[in-house]
């Protein structure tokens, strides 16, 4: 049986729902506000506990993964991201997730060739493109004494 293109395509269209765009938008900006103003309460938390500037921002960027990578861990993460869609993205928390979940999805893989080697699958390309760019940024600063 042999289906020609637009047969294909309509058939796909008509299995797949049209999603909701602007509920989407509203949620993942939604959720992406949320996640920043609980970055803010712990910044604040920490800067009224007395620590200095540096503590903070990393006190802060510490508990936010911390809790990213514990809410992977027992399955909430996940959903919370299917009502939030992009707005689990925030850099911070969606950095974490993108660890956390390949390392436990092949842990019975065992502890270096699973967890070890799978946990950077997704958030790799990001290490290493960023330490690329940041390199290529500090090197046409330098050449053009931008500091």
């Amino acid at each position: 049986m042999s289906i020609s293109k637009d047969e294909y395509s309509k058939m796909t269209d008509k299995a797949s729902p049209n999603s909701p765009k602007l509920l989407n938008c509203l949620k993942a900006f939604l959720f992406g506000g949320l996640i920043c103003l609980l970055g803010q309460i712990i910044m604040t938390l920490l800067e009224n506990a007395g620590l200095s500037e540096k503590a903070v921002l990393a006190g802060t960027s510490s508990i936010l993964i911390i809790l990213t990578a514990i809410l992977t861990g027992i399955g909430v993460f996940d959903k919370i991201a299917r009502h939030a869609g992009a707005g689990t993205i925030v850099p911070i928390t969606g950095f974490a997730n993108s660890v956390v979940s390949p390392a436990l999805e092949f842990q019975h893989e065992g502890l270096i060739l699973g967890t070890a080697a799978q946990m950077f699958t997704i958030a790799g390309p990001v290490i290493v493109y960023g330490v690329a760019s940041s390199f290529i940024y500090g090197l046409i600063i330098f050449i053009f004494k931008l500091y």
